[in-house]
């Protein structure tokens, strides 16, 4: 199996992408658990972001809204949950994993996992919630809290990180679709204290409010960053990455968007 780079996704899309709707099930992802997590808040400056908890606020809104998930079943998680109304997790990282693995057991179709921080070419920044230090999550780590709670179901993972495509190796499956804000040597863009979303994210809420489905979103994703990047000079480009397993594949024109595209 091999990672998908964007003029295949496009025709992924094409081919996968369900014929006026017919397989756009309202309501497919309705039996999924969705977790999403904002690990950090510091900006790329070194003082304050909203940029990731701006990006799990309505991203959870976004996967109920426009993606058809139920809000019994999606959980959030910040750093600083105290700051937010309704007030989500504590961003610990048994804190997410006990989160997912009791959502699993009561929204047992698939799970959802999104995770919103910064990144090293070790692995995913969570900070601790009461001091500026982080804990680096490594990818096998990343991959272990979701294999524990979602064994033997679809699932789709979404890192959104600098350097999260060495997230890949140990997160690709048959059952699964990876997306990953950028490539295992590439830094991602948009997390200074004066953004209101990462690039990524930004473009993840304008796909999932203009695809049809899963089958078409990464396609579009990638597009989108690909074009802010160039909008605003950002370079070398993060070049996000893709897994689609073989086992997920067939499923993603089932996982239509009730007010897709």
């Amino acid at each position: 199996m091999k990672r998908l780079a964007l003029g295949m996704l496009a025709g992924l899309a094409v081919l996968l992408a369900p014929a006026s709707g017919m397989a756009a099930g309202k309501g497919a992802m309705s039996g999924w658990a969705a977790v999403v997590v904002a690990g950090d808040f510091h900006g790329s400056g070194g003082g304050d972001t909203e940029a990731f908890d701006n990006a799990r606020r309505d991203l959870s809104q976004a996967l109920v809204e426009k993606m058809g998930f139920s809000p019994a079943n999606v959980l959030q998680f910040s750093v600083r949950p105290e700051r937010y109304s309704p007030t989500p997790g504590i961003s610990t990282l048994f804190g997410i994993q006990n989160g997912l693995q009791g959502l699993a057991q009561q929204a047992k179709a698939g799970c959802l996992f999104y995770f919103t921080s910064h990144g090293t070419k070790f692995g995913a920044f969570l900070g601790h919630p009461q001091t500026d230090n982080a804990t680096v999550v490594f990818p096998v780590v990343m991959a272990q809290l979701v294999n524990s709670a979602c064994p033997n179901r679809p699932t789709i993972v979404v890192i959104s990180t600098c350097f999260s495509g060495v997230n890949l190796p140990a997160l690709e499956e048959k059952d699964r679709l990876v997306l990953t804000s950028a490539r295992k040597d590439r830094s991602s863009f948009g997390c200074g204290e004066s953004d209101v979303y990462p690039y990524f994210d930004e473009c993840f809420l304008e796909a999932a409010g203009g695809s049809a489905g899963w089958a078409a979103l990464p396609a579009a994703v990638l597009s989108c960053v690909t074009r802010r990047e160039r909008e605003t000079g950002a370079s070398p480009p993060s070049e996000p990455q893709v897994w689609v397993g073989t086992g997920i594949r067939p499923l993603l024109p089932l996982y239509g968007f009730p007010k897709g595209g």
